[in-house]
Order: C-alpha cells, then structure tokens, then sequence
C-alpha cells in the first residue's frame, strides 16, 4: 500500500485533497468533535480507494511544475463545493426550527448545537439531530462518497472547473434559494397553526378580558407547537428524505453535464 502510495504519490496527493475537503465541509463529519487525525486518516483512505480509477484516466502530473500548486487549489474547491451543498441541505432543516422558534416562545432558548456549530434554538437543533438520523437511516455518506468522490473524478478537474466556472456559481445560487424554499416548506404548517393559535387568544382576550389569556399564551402555544410535532414527524422524515435524495441528484447532475460537455 505504502509503496504504491509513494509511486504516484503526485496524482494521489491530488485526490487525498479533493476527499480531505469535502470531508472538512460535510456534515456531522465537518464538526469539531471528530478528530483532526481521524479527518485526515479517512480522507488518506477513501483517496486510495480512488485511486486506481483515477489512474486510469490517465493524468500527466508534473509535480516540480508552479501550475500543481493551481491544481491542488482547485481540488480542495470542488470538494469544498461538493460539501458545503450538502451543508446547505441541512441549513434548511435548522432554519426551518429557527422561523417557528419565535412564534412559540423558544427563541431566546439558544446553545450551541455541536451539530452546526452555530448558536441555535432548541427546535433548530432538534430538527438537526432528527435530519442527521435521516441521513445516516439512506446511507447518505455511502452516497456521497460514491457520487462526491468516486463519480466526480471522472467528470471534472480543475481545469474543467475553471472553464465551467459559471455552471458551478448558478449551481450554488439556485442552491442558497431553494435552501430557504424548503425551510419554509418545513416550518410553514407550524407557522400557521401558531398564527392561528395566537389571533384566537387575541380574541378571545378582548371579547373576555376577565379571563386573562394573555398570560397563558405562552405555555398554550408550546403545547400546541410539540402536539403539531408530534403529528407531523412523519411527514417530516419523509420530506427530509427527498430532500437529501434530491440533493444527490442534483450533484450527480452536475457532474454529468461536465461530462458531457468534455465528451
């Protein structure tokens, strides 16, 4: 092993960066509780996996040249852009927690979510931890690392990524904006039974202002809110699931566009 490592140790170094990126900006991998010898161990492993795909492509390195210093930014950006989309999959989750924080009186409950390593409200990080046991229940890193590694070595490099630069940048756009479609998706039946929960007890608390609703607003609407959850939990999982299937897709989509405009 060590010794087929030294000899292609230019083209191996290569793809260790391009895995140790992506593995740096994917979730629950990226977080600061895995080790950064175990981010490096893992990165080393999967890239010699690769690496006899990857040789039969049959790349001209120079290793003594100033341009592979060029090519090992660009494979740490692929895999940074290849992670941080997954990352942005999971950002829908947690701002999706964040929108009905406020309307049920948890906003101010924030901590730091070793998850996204933010400061988050409490439904926030619930959501993080119920998308992080969607993710591992279809195999998401088995799929990512097939597709994000294994397939993208044989769709694009650097040099093809330079000349697609514009494909890679409204790839991300479109990402950042369905990245807050889906968080409202998410949140937006909790958003509207909360509103209806508090209009009413502004009526009522008008129509009867002996009874005092003002006071018990805030417990009524937390228990509305976890009986909603409770609920809709389900559905939940099987949107965060589609959620994450699409995002594969989408990735895999990506790289075969790059294929097919180098074929």
């Amino acid at each position: 092993m060590l010794e087929r490592i030294v000899a292609t140790a230019p083209v191996f170094l290569l793809v260790a960066v391009r895995c140790f990126a992506l593995i740096r900006t994917t979730p629950l991998l990226s977080s600061s509780a895995v080790p950064g010898v175990a981010k490096v161990a893992l990165a080393g492993f999967a890239a010699y996996l690769v690496l006899p795909s990857v040789e039969s492509y049959g790349w001209n390195i120079d290793a003594n040249h100033l341009s592979y210093i060029f090519l090992l930014l660009g494979e740490a950006l692929i895999g940074v852009i290849t992670g941080f989309y997954i990352t942005m999959i999971y950002a829908a989750f947690s701002s999706a927690g964040q929108f009905f924080s406020l309307q049920m009186g948890f906003s101010a409950a924030e901590s730091y979510d070793a998850l996204s390593q933010i400061e988050n409200p409490l439904m926030g990080q619930y959501l993080n931890l119920v998308a992080m046991l969607v993710f591992l229940q279809i195999k998401g890193f088995q799929t990512l690392f097939v597709t994000g590694v294994t397939k993208s070595f044989s769709a694009l490099n650097a040099v093809s990524m330079i000349s697609g630069r514009e494909r890679f940048l409204s790839f991300l756009l479109k990402g950042l904006t369905e990245l807050f479609l889906d968080a409202m998706m998410i949140s937006l039946p909790m958003i509207a039974s909360l509103f209806l929960v508090t209009t009413s007890m502004g009526i009522l608390s008008k129509a009867a202002p002996q009874m005092n609703l003002l006071s018990e607003g805030l417990p009524i609407t937390i228990l509305v809110t976890f009986f909603l959850l409770s609920q809709l939990i389900p559905v939940m999982t099987n949107f965060f699931a589609v959620l994450f299937e699409r995002g594969f897709e989408k990735v895999a989509t990506l790289f075969t566009s790059f294929m097919a405009g180098t074929s």
